[in-house]
């Protein structure tokens, strides 16, 4: 079988939405699915991949990481792949991307589906804070139910997120496949070697967090429950790995809680080597993002054996289930520190949930994400034969 996808985002920008394509992709082909993906040029050094078509982009105001393909190079690209080249069409992201591969599935008459990563009211609220909340509110659910009835079937990454579109009023099906772990996630990090790199004795508590520097994702609250055990614990250190635009806020928040050297920003880390490192030398992961569909960093800390202490909001609710090595803790910062603080002082816990977590983890197979996804790929192409037949008319998919 062979599917297109077309996707906003891309590596080199780091975020879930990359990950998830580039580990899907590498599993379909052992499932027999043979995928080309259609995304932004970010530079000309973009590292080339198989089967991947980059389309320039423009710059975004105001986001130095994105890029916004232009609509006539992206609509010529797709116009240039030969007919009949493909079976079906997966869109990632639900901007020009998404409208780009509906229209494209319309007129080579096969089958759009979506994955629906993005919960737009929490990204309204935060980057548009002008609008009134029902307003943003109403937009947010209008939008999605909108393009939602523009595909055969929907991928969410997690029950809770289904559950959200489903309260919204979509009635497209939704099917619920996760983005899994790949084998390379559980090659073992080498923490010492992060902690001399960056001159972190190799006694001192760390507390990790790994993600987009962004607003939805609730570092503020990090950073201030950090505040708080640091009364008690004054050698912490907090490490936020990552980029984003909420970057220079955070640290200026940091830096008026009086905690100067001990939150430190390592930006963007190799995914390969120095990502599993950094995972492996923390005492602690923490997370306490409230707009997260799935949550993949959970899973890549625990594959470390990194201790986790996170909120349980949306999406993380189902991978922080109980024996996954995790400690769930309200969104409290008294209440937060001292769960953090629970962990750094007991190496027993430590390693009880390092090691629940890393067998938690293994659950989280790739392979098997992959082969669900697939096939839901054949049946929505087998619907989509079907329904052609039924119709006796030119193949198309339903407006």
């Amino acid at each position: 079988m062979r599917v297109l996808y077309v996707s906003d985002v891309y590596f080199p920008r780091v975020n879930g939405v990359s990950t998830s394509i580039r580990t899907f992709r590498a599993d379909l082909a052992e499932c027999g699915v043979h995928s080309t993906l259609i995304a932004p040029q970010y530079t000309p050094a973009d590292a080339p991949e198989e089967s991947l078509l980059r389309v320039p982009g423009a710059r975004i105001p105001g986001d130095p990481e994105d890029r916004r393909m232009r609509w006539g190079a992206l609509r010529g690209t797709l116009a240039a792949l030969p007919r009949g080249a493909f079976d079906l069409v997966h869109a990632q992201t639900p901007f020009i991307a998404h409208y780009a591969a509906v229209a494209h599935a319309r007129e080579r008459g096969i089958p759009c589906i979506a994955t629906y990563h993005t919960i737009f009211e929490e990204y309204l609220h935060h980057y548009l804070p002008v609008l009134p909340h029902a307003l943003a509110r109403a937009l947010a659910r209008h939008f999605t139910r909108a393009q939602c009835a523009q595909v055969a079937a929907l991928v969410a990454p997690s029950e809770p997120m289904r559950a959200v579109l489903t309260d919204y009023g979509v009635r497209t099906p939704i099917h619920v496949i996760p983005t899994g772990l790949p084998p390379s996630a559980f090659r073992a990090g080498d923490g010492r070697l992060f902690r001399a790199q960056l001159g972190i004795p190799a006694d001192r508590p760390l507390v990790l967090y790994v993600g987009r520097v962004a607003h939805e994702k609730n570092i503020g609250f990090l950073i201030a429950s950090f505040a708080r055990l640091r009364a008690t614990l004054p050698a912490a250190l907090f490490v936020i790995a990552g980029e984003g635009p909420a970057r220079g806020a955070l640290a200026r928040e940091a830096r008026s809680l009086g905690l100067g050297e001990s939150v430190r920003f390592v930006g963007y880390l190799e995914r390969e080597r120095a990502l599993p490192d950094c995972y492996a030398a923390a005492d602690a992961f923490v997370f306490a993002s409230r707009t997260e569909t799935q949550g993949l960093v959970l899973l890549e800390a625990m594959a470390q054996g990194a201790p986790v202490i996170s909120t349980a909001e949306l999406g993380t609710r189902s991978i922080l289930t109980a024996n996954s090595g995790a400690l769930v803790v309200q969104e409290n910062e008294s209440a937060f520190a001292a769960a953090l603080a629970r962990v750094l002082a007991d190496p027993a816990l430590r390693a009880r949930a390092a090691a629940q977590g890393r067998e938690y983890a293994r659950t989280w197979s790739s392979r098997a994400m992959a082969g669900r996804l697939a096939q839901l790929y054949r049946e929505a192409r087998a619907r989509a034969v079907c329904a052609w037949r039924q119709d006796d008319a030119e193949p198309g998919i339903p407006p």
